[in-house]
């Protein structure tokens, strides 16, 4: 079964990331599809590649094994323009905890979402080559960023990074820090901040904050960093940061509008 890795570029020498991988099997006419997130652990040929947890399938009945061949080779297409990476090693079965618990628990934090700006134009200006070596360096220097300021990375979304915060002013501060690192890469990003309670459930992270956050990056345009109003509300008593009104949103399939800010300086 042919296999892909989305890391943005071929990191074979970074380990302890975690990433999504998509796979694509062909019987006569019948398509079978897995995909999901993914944990990559060590570099090179000892490098090992497990699903994060149990990955979803899909059956495509295509009626003639012409129409499969054409989905099949489109699909892959696709996939290679995303820079995914193949792979030629398996992908091993989801790592069992050594205590199993089926409890549920509540956690809360700061959830950092990063998204590059216009990053399909500047891989098609670029070319592959000096593509790959840019992003090599936008993934270190976030990472760094998010090590300074013990945020921790949940996955990586495409060419963005999400991550947890135990203190917002540790996630505006990671942000503003990861700006001005990817600055001098030529990239500009976009940044949303929202704080709220999450689900874990056998080592996935669930709930309504993740889909927040992810809205409130999407309203940034680049180089803005943007709070939710929950954010705000937990930093009144931090006078070194400032926040400008960014107005009343409604964030697509969210209910309930929000009220936005806009970090200064």
């Amino acid at each position: 079964m042919p296999k892909f890795l989305r890391i943005g570029v071929l990191q074979s020498n970074v380990s302890g990331y975690t990433s999504k991988a998509w796979c694509i099997r062909r019987a006569g006419s019948t398509i079978f599809l897995k995909w999901g997130a993914v944990e990559v652990h060590g570099t090179g040929a000892g490098r090992r590649v497990c699903w994060a947890r149990l990955p979803q399938e899909k059956t495509i009945r295509c009626r003639t094994e012409q129409r499969a061949q054409d989905y099949a080779k489109a699909a892959i297409a696709r996939r290679r323009s995303h820079r995914y990476e193949p792979l030629t090693g398996p992908i091993a079965n989801p790592r069992r905890s050594a205590v199993p618990s089926t409890e549920l628990k509540q956690a809360l934090a700061t959830i950092l979402i990063v998204d590059i700006v216009g990053s399909t134009a500047k891989a098609a200006k670029l070319g592959d080559a000096r593509w790959t070596k840019v992003m090599g360096h936008y993934y270190a220097a976030v990472r760094k960023e998010l090590k300074t300021a013990r945020g921790k990375e949940v996955v990586t979304t495409g060419d963005g990074v999400l991550a947890t915060f135990k203190a917002p002013a540790a996630g505006i501060n990671c942000a503003t820090a990861i700006q001005k690192a990817v600055r001098t890469l030529g990239l500009e990003i976009r940044v949303g901040l929202h704080t709220g309670e999450y689900t874990i459930s056998g080592g996935e992270m669930v709930g309504l904050a993740f889909h927040i956050g992810t809205r409130v990056a999407a309203k940034a345009r680049a180089g803005e960093v943007l709070v939710s109003s929950a954010v705000k509300e937990l930093m009144k008593a931090q006078s070194a940061i400032s926040f400008r009104d960014h107005g009343m949103h409604q964030h697509k399939g969210v209910p309930e509008r929000w009220r936005l800010y806009r970090v200064e300086g």
